[in-house]
């Protein structure tokens, strides 16, 4: 444990406790943070990381302990209190409305005004200028719902440092973001290291801790496991803290048994060109990755085959069959499911029940369904068998979604091609914002579901996750599939030398052939 400072915390909390009936998401957690510093929050899911920030937000009132901002008490104060104390936060689920502009998003609540009115070029012009200060190439006129979901997250980031607040979250800040933009982050956080902004910063994603962090904090089973510099700390030790068992294995071996063709598509396009002539195959029994760069198209084609975008041509063939017009209800009826990156948005309904997010999809069959009747208790004893598989937690399929940590709802959602017969299935990012141990859990699913013979195409931007899973990797780049890598040409260099082109491919060899 490292000694204390003498610099006045920002916010300090100390014992802070917070149950949800018999269950503690908090058990006495000491917690403080430094003006200056970025203080990494490390825990599994399901660790108290979700409570924690909610407590000091505000969102979420605690039982015992003492929590205090900039010298004040802080308990018991409402998310709006807090902010106009100077706490500003950014979550992984965005709070950005899609139909104003990313101007009207920065400033709602908030207006500029000129005696009665809001003076919209004032908004403008301030608007422009955080935007050109981060570095971030959005016009501040734009619809907020036409930009991308890495758009989004810098309007999100944006947002919460638009009125110089002292103390900043960041959520998982960089799960949607580019090398790039993400390089573009951590200069405005050392930017804003350096005016004093003390930054609590959760992730784990070990290259930002290392780069980023003064000192870490692990939680576990809602318990401060140690506060330590975050200097020479090593990652197997970090994993250790947070799991309480030394690190092992990450990715699983999974035995590849191709058999039947589950799913092949053959010259697919799409209206908007982000997928154009695209083929590919999938086999019961076998994983196939789909890599390439963001906004290479990859992520578009399981959108495509389930139904969610318009094709505009080729052909998607399941178990031999063509669907002509492929739509959702459809497809889960064909045997496959489409399991999206976006949870928050897409793929689940955080206000309603975890039990009725699990069912959801299922609902038309006889097993919960029949004569336009829910049966209830049915509905109720799936749900619970499924989060106990997935060691949801806390395993009750009572409370609204939104109440579970980001890995817990990933593994809600994933329930969802669990709950009825599925033979394909479409991951697109499953390990977005979740942290080792999730992952692991994920992983271990996915080994499970090809070895009992589904077919899994998995889209994913995380390279290592690409190659330790995958049989087969087709690469992308610009709407179009540049190489399919098999056994022993599965390596990094072989993906990384596809994601600009073929053309650049092609180059690469020859200089090797004229070297050789």
């Amino acid at each position: 444990m490292e000694q204390a400072s003498a610099v006045t915390p920002l916010l300090v909390l100390s014992g802070v406790t917070k149950r949800y009936g018999a269950f503690r998401a908090l058990d006495g957690v000491d917690f403080d943070l430094r003006p200056g510093e970025v203080h990494v929050l490390f825990g599994e899911n399901g660790a108290g990381k979700s409570t924690l920030i909610n407590v000091i937000t505000g969102n979420v009132a605690f039982g015992e302990g003492t929590y205090s901002v900039q010298g004040r008490p802080a308990a018991g104060l409402s998310p709006q209190t807090l902010r106009a104390a100077g706490i500003a936060a950014v979550f992984q689920e965005f709070s950005l409305l899609p139909d104003l502009t990313v101007e009207e998003n920065l400033f709602l609540g908030r207006e500029m005004r000129h005696g009665p009115f809001v003076d919209r070029t004032a908004m403008r012009r301030r608007s422009a200028k955080l935007f050109a200060e981060l570095g971030f190439d959005i016009p501040v006129s734009t619809l907020v719902g036409s930009l991308s979901r890495p758009e989004q997250q810098m309007v999100e980031i944006a947002k919460a440092l638009m009125f110089d607040a002292p103390i900043l979250i960041l959520d998982e800040p960089t799960a949607s973001l580019t090398d790039t933009d993400a390089d573009r982050l951590f200069a405005v956080v050392a930017r804003l290291k350096a005016r004093g902004v003390g930054i609590i910063y959760v992730s784990h994603r070990m290259r930002e801790i290392r780069l980023l962090a003064d000192r870490i904090t692990v939680l576990r089973n809602g318990r401060r496991i140690a506060t330590i510099a975050a200097s020479g700390v090593t990652e197997a030790a970090l994993v250790e803290m947070m799991a309480g068992r030394p690190s092992g294995e990450l990715y699983p071996a999974i035995r590849h048994t191709p058999a039947a063709e589950r799913l092949r598509i053959e010259n697919l396009a799409t209206p908007d060109g982000l997928v154009r002539t695209v083929s590919l195959s999938v086999h019961a029994g076998e994983i196939v990755g789909l890599a390439g760069l963001v906004g290479c198209g990859k992520s578009e084609i399981g959108r495509a085959v389930f139904g969610l975008l318009p094709i505009a041509a080729g052909s998607i063939t399941v178990d031999g069959q063509v669907v002509a017009a492929p739509h959702p209800r459809a497809m889960l009826r064909r045997g496959v499911c489409y399991l999206p990156a976006d949870r928050g948005t897409e793929g689940l309904a955080l206000n309603r029940p975890v039990r009725e997010n699990v069912t959801m999809a299922a609902l038309d069959t006889s097993t919960l369904g029949g004569g336009g009747l829910l049966r209830l208790r049915a509905e109720k004893g799936v749900a619970a068998r499924l989060l106990e598989r997935l060691s949801v937690r806390p395993p009750s399929p009572e409370p609204p979604v939104l109440n579970l940590s980001g890995g817990n709802r990933q593994k809600v959602m994933l329930t969802r091609g669990l709950v009825r017969p599925t033979d394909v299935f479409l991951f697109d990012e499953p390990t977005v914002g979740i942290d080792v141990g999730a992952k692991a859990e994920v992983y271990a699913l996915m080994r499970d579901l090809t070895e009992a013979g589904a077919a899994v195409l998995l889209v994913s931007s995380d390279l290592p996750e690409i190659l330790h899973l995958s049989h087969r990797i087709y690469v992308m780049h610009q709407g179009v599939i540049v190489r399919e890598l098999a056994g022993a040409e599965r390596t990094e260099e072989a993906i990384l030398s596809c994601f600009f082109g073929s053309a650049l491919l092609q180059d690469a060899t020859t200089a090797g052939e004229a070297v050789a």
